[in-house]
């Protein structure tokens, strides 16, 4: 696929995801899908394996949040396999605190099937609300 279609892709995902639907997100990631949060906080790590990802981090995240959990994108930039995606997180914590972090995501995609995402976010934000990412869930990378 070009830059045109895996930017497309990229748009569905995230329209339906913004309407609560991960579902295409999720058929999306290939099974050796590598999930990197950048940085050097108590979350930054990668999270290698579909599965793992979908559990570790996202599974994660699903406990600290209350539904619905959604990230609207705000630019799609395609180059290549290369899908950059700014967003912004619309999310309240289920003690009540809202949760609106700003991302910029870097999908690199083969065959239609996303391979690998580098995550920047403010982290500070992250760990004030959502907490330290707990050390017992971290595997040894």
């Amino acid at each position: 696929m070009g830059a045109a279609e895996n930017k497309q892709l990229m748009q569905d995902i995230f329209a339906a995801a913004a309407k609560g639907d991960g579902s295409l997100y999720r058929a999306s990631l290939a099974d050796d899908f590598r999930l990197i949060v950048t940085g050097q906080y108590s979350w930054s790590q990668t999270f290698e394996g579909k599965e793992r990802a979908l559990r570790d981090l996202y599974g994660y995240v699903a406990t600290r949040v209350q539904p619905p959990q959604r990230t609207i994108a705000e630019r799609f930039i395609a180059d290549g396999d290369l899908v950059v995606v700014e967003a912004h997180g619309d999310m309240t914590t289920k003690d009540g605190q809202r949760y609106d972090n700003h991302y910029c995501l870097v999908y690199q995609l083969r065959d239609s099937k996303i391979v690998e995402m580098r995550e920047y976010q403010d982290s500070a934000l992250c760990e004030r609300v959502l907490g330290p990412y707990p050390t017992s869930a971290k595997s040894a990378d």
